[in-house]
């Protein structure tokens, strides 16, 4: 099992600060580097199969000021698609989650609730729902699913 959870993200990340150098080191991290690892683990693979689930974000949707964050997430779930289909006659399955507002210390006390008025559960998330998602992607039960993208972010960037 592989899970690429790595991400990169600068600020400012809008259109009119983008520069070749920050949309590369977003490329690199949040994309390049799972598809290579990925690759690693589809040479090595047992007979059996094994499973990958890439973490991407639900700014891979298009959020303002997203735009290098955002769109080389957007990046890792084409590329989750599309090695599913390469790897899916090998027995591995390839899926992503994709996390809204989780509290990994990011989200200041003052903006917990701007947070939960934009969240239809009305909560910020937390990151055992991220880990359990997770989970249950490289479980037996999900043995049957591949190439998907699964939306872990309580109803927010429906």
């Amino acid at each position: 099992m592989l899970v690429n959870n790595a991400a990169h993200c600068e600020s400012p990340d809008t259109v009119d600060a983008l520069t070749a150098d920050g949309l590369e080191r977003h490329y690199r991290v949040n994309a390049i580097a799972p598809a290579l690892l990925t690759a690693e683990l589809a040479r090595r693979a047992p007979e059996e199969g094994a499973c990958v689930v890439n973490v991407s974000t639900d700014a891979a949707r298009a959020f303002p000021g997203q735009i290098g964050y955002g769109t080389s997430k957007a990046a890792l779930e084409a590329f989750t698609r599309a090695a599913a289909l390469d790897l899916a006659s090998s027995g591995i399955r390839v899926n992503a989650v994709a996390p809204g507002p989780v509290q990994t210390g990011w989200i200041g006390p003052e903006a917990i609730e701007e947070v939960r008025a934009i969240v239809p559960l009305g909560r910020v998330g937390e990151p055992d729902d991220i880990a359990d998602a997770v989970v249950f992607l490289a479980s037996r039960q999900a043995r049957w699913v591949t190439g998907q993208v699964l939306q872990v972010a309580g109803g927010h960037a429906l």
